[in-house]
C-alpha cells in the first residue's frame, strides 16, 4: 500500500507526455524540444519579416509587432500592476478590509 507522499512522488516522476500528467492538468509536457524549437523558429521568422516590411516606414505607419506562437504550459502574461482590473480589485479589497475593521471595532466580529 502506498502512502500519499509516495503516490505524489510517483506522479511527479511520470514522463512529460504521460496521459496521467495531462489528465491532471499538466500542460508543460505537451511540447518536446523539437516543438519548442519549431515555435521559436516561427517566432523569429515572423519578427524578421515584420522588420523587413516596416523598413523605411514612419513609426506611426508601421504595423504591429507579431505575437509569439502560443505554447502549452505558458499561460497569459502576468497582468500589469496598474491595470484597471487590478486597481479595481485592490480598491474592493481595501473597502472590505475597512468594513471588517469597523465591524471588529463595534464588536460585531470577535
Amino acid at each position: 500500500m502506498l502512502t500519499w507522499r509516495e503516490l505524489g512522488g510517483y506522479l511527479r516522476q511520470l514522463p512529460p507526455r504521460a496521459r496521467t500528467r495531462i489528465a491532471m492538468g499538466d500542460k508543460d509536457g505537451l511540447w518536446g524540444l523539437a516543438e519548442h524549437l519549431q515555435g521559436l523558429t516561427i517566432d523569429e521568422l515572423r519578427i524578421a519579416n515584420w522588420q523587413r516590411s516596416n523598413e523605411g516606414v514612419k513609426q506611426s505607419k508601421q504595423s504591429k509587432r507579431p505575437t509569439p506562437v502560443n505554447r502549452p504550459g505558458a499561460g497569459p502574461k502576468a497582468a500589469d500592476k496598474n491595470s484597471p482590473q487590478r486597481i479595481a480589485r485592490r480598491r474592493a479589497a481595501k473597502v472590505r478590509a475597512a468594513h471588517r475593521r469597523s465591524a471588529i471595532a463595534r464588536g460585531e466580529i470577535t
